[in-house]
This record gives C-alpha cells, sequence and structure tokens, in this order.
C-alpha cells in the first residue's frame, strides 16, 4: 500500500478497538468486519449491523474512521459500506422458518390505537431497508387492512413444496394476512376462542411469509386465548407494549407487562409505547397540550424497567393517514419521524435482546 505499509491484521487491529454500542463488544469480535481491501493510500471495509433501522449507524461508522486515523495513519482514506443482517433466535421455526424475528405488539385494553403504532412501525422498519410482515391476530376485529387500503383485497392460495400455502397480501411493501381479508367488512365473526385460536395457528402454519426479518402480530385488547395461544405456538422474539397516558390506560398496559413477564411465558418486554402523548394542533406545531395526562407511559417504563420506545403525538394526519388508507409513516414530517424513531428503538432492542439469549 505503498509508503503506509498497511495490512488488513493492522487495519482488524485498529477496528478490534471499536465496540458496538449495545452489545457492548467490539466489532471483529462480533464478526461485523467483513470484505477489508486495500488498495493505494485507502481501506476498504464492510460493517454489518444487527438492523438496517439502526440509531447509532453513523456513530459506529465515525469511530471507525476515529480509530483508523488515530491508531494506522490519519491521512489514510477509508470507504465503509454499511449494511445489515438482522439477528435472529426463531428463524429454524419449522413453523415459520424464514422469519427471523416474532414480535407481538400488545396493550391491556382497546383504543388505545394499537394498530396504528403496529401499522406505523411496520412501515418505518421497511422504510429503513428491513423485510416486514404484519399478521393480524385480532380474528373478530380486524383493523390492519382498512389502515394499509387493501380491504377489497382477497389472498390467493398456491402450491408451495406440496402443500397450499395462503399468499399474504402485499402493501406498500409490507406482506399481511387478516380475517379482514378472508371475511366480508360488514359481517361479523361471532367464533368461540378455539375457532379463533385454529385462525392463528394457520395465519402462522399455512401462510407463505417466505424470508422477513421482522413480522409483527397485532393482537386484540386484553389477554385472551389468542394471547396464550400465540405464546405457546412460536417462539417470540419479545413484546410491545401500547398504552396512552391516562390512568385508566395503564393500569391495563401494566397487566399486559404481567403477562409476559408471569413464570411459563418469560417473553422478553422489548418496549413502550406511548400512543396520543399529546395534542399538537397543526397551525400551532410548537404546541403542545396533555389531554390524556404527562409522561405517564415514561413512568411505567422507569417502573418495571422496561425500555421506553418513543411518544407519539395525537395529531389529526395520523388518523386521516389510518383512515385513507396509508399509514403516515410512509409519508414525511414530524409524525413520520416520530415513528422512524420508535421503529429504530424497537431494531436496537431487538438486536440487544437476541444476543443476550444467545450468550
Amino acid at each position: 500500500m505503498g509508503e503506509l505499509s498497511v495490512s488488513k491484521e493492522i487495519i482488524l487491529g485498529a477496528l478490534s478497538t471499536v465496540q458496538e454500542p449495545d452489545l457492548k463488544k467490539d466489532l471483529v469480535t462480533l464478526n461485523m468486519i467483513k470484505d477489508v481491501e486495500l488498495g493505494v493510500g485507502e481501506v476498504r471495509f464492510t460493517v454489518v449491523l444487527t438492523t438496517p433501522a439502526c440509531p447509532l449507524k453513523e456513530k459506529i461508522r465515525k469511530d471507525c474512521e476515529d480509530a483508523i486515523h488515530n491508531l494506522v495513519h490519519p491521512d489514510l482514506k477509508i470507504v465503509i459500506n454499511m449494511t445489515a443482517e438482522v439477528t435472529t433466535l426463531t428463524s429454524k421455526d419449522p413453523l415459520i422458518p424464514g422469519v427471523k424475528n416474532v414480535i407481538a405488539v400488545a396493550s391491556g385494553k382497546g383504543g388505545v390505537g394499537k394498530s396504528t403504532v403496529t401499522a406505523n412501525l411496520a412501515m418505518a422498519l421497511k422504510n429503513a431497508g428491513a423485510k416486514v410482515g404484519i399478521l393480524d391476530a385480532d380474528i373478530s376485529g380486524p383493523s390492519i387492512p382498512v389502515m394499509f387500503g387493501a380491504e377489497d383485497l382477497q389472498p390467493l392460495v398456491t402450491e408451495v413444496d406440496g402443500k397450499n400455502r395462503i399468499q399474504p397480501i402485499m402493501q406498500y411493501g409490507i406482506k399481511m394476512i387478516s380475517m379482514g381479508f378472508l371475511a366480508p367488512s360488514e359481517s361479523p365473526v361471532p367464533w368461540r376462542g378455539p375457532m379463533m385460536t385454529q385462525a392463528l395457528r394457520q395465519f402462522f402454519g399455512d401462510t407463505n411469509w417466505d424470508e422477513l426479518d421482522y413480522l409483527l402480530i397485532d393482537l386484540p385488547p386484553g389477554t385472551s386465548d389468542i394471547h396464550l395461544t400465540l405464546v405457546q405456538l412460536i417462539k417470540l422474539t419479545g413484546a410491545v407494549i401500547v398504552t396512552t397516558p391516562q390512568k385508566v390506560a395503564l393500569s391495563d398496559a401494566t397487566k399486559g407487562l404481567a403477562f409476559f413477564k408471569q413464570a411459563g411465558i418469560n417473553v422478553p418486554l422489548l418496549g413502550l409505547v406511548e400512543n396520543m402523548a399529546y395534542f399538537t394542533p397543526a397551525e400551532l406545531p410548537e404546541n403542545k397540550y396533555y389531554l390524556f395526562g404527562k409522561d405517564g407511559g415514561k413512568q411505567l417504563a422507569e417502573k418495571y424497567a422496561v425500555p421506553f420506545l418513543g411518544e407519539v403525538p395525537l395529531i389529526q394526519a395520523i388518523r386521516e393517514a389510518g383512515d385513507e388508507g396509508k399509514p403516515i409513516a410512509s409519508s414525511e414530517g414530524p409524525s413520520a419521524d416520530a415513528f422512524a424513531s420508535i421503529a429504530a428503538n424497537l431494531a436496537q432492542q431487538v438486536a440487544i435482546s437476541n444476543a443476550n439469549q444467545a450468550s
């Protein structure tokens, strides 16, 4: 490499001083450095992140550059390719072999915007470059088809490896399955618990999910047969709890937290999202009005040592986007930014949880 006399070993030695901020190990030990190439006065390599939604991407890039400039040569040109390979503990599940992470999105009560949060988290993760799907587990009250403008679509059935499989609906790059695609929207689904749990099993086992980084499960409110069936059927990567700030919602959210933490279930809690955290009128975007109380979700997360993923404002545009069938995370603006931040924090917690369980 000319007068600099740099080798791959020297570069890797410098990069071994760079720590992955969440996993608390260096990038070389974590096998995150790939394809080191040396040129005249320059070095190129790839950093393989644990998720394309990594919120610390630029910090890791800068830390790599600083390590090489400080420990190898200050004038060395550095070209870093940032890519991602989402970590997994579930991709070998025979029921869903190509799905890397299954994340339950739950709430203790209805009306807190859980489906809205699910739809927008999925969109934000997809925008970051991940392969994402949604399984609408609210059999009797499905909302996902409406939120994606797909209520008139019906999935096809095709033969895959000698077995008839449901092809999920693809909308905005996100794969979805829901009872709303299979039953007329105006028709109720008056099923008892066993029939609902059987439908959930079919949504997993009979759907051709193919390869996904994240499959979000939009659960019905409460802690019902569907919840118990889910934790018995699939190894969940973790659960996200959605609440609003007021006392009655927090009380029910506490029950949701307790469900996933109880003995025999022990599903990792990836975080809590506070929806409708404050109202901001469109004509006064800097103003915040705490209609339902302030910081209730944050305080609940602190009390139970659960990561606080972020807060979502009560904004008319979020509701309008859901009604129009195009989640607001697909657009630009403060609301989309809020969901992007929450999705990045969620992806971060998935990587941390997977690493902790694997070690």
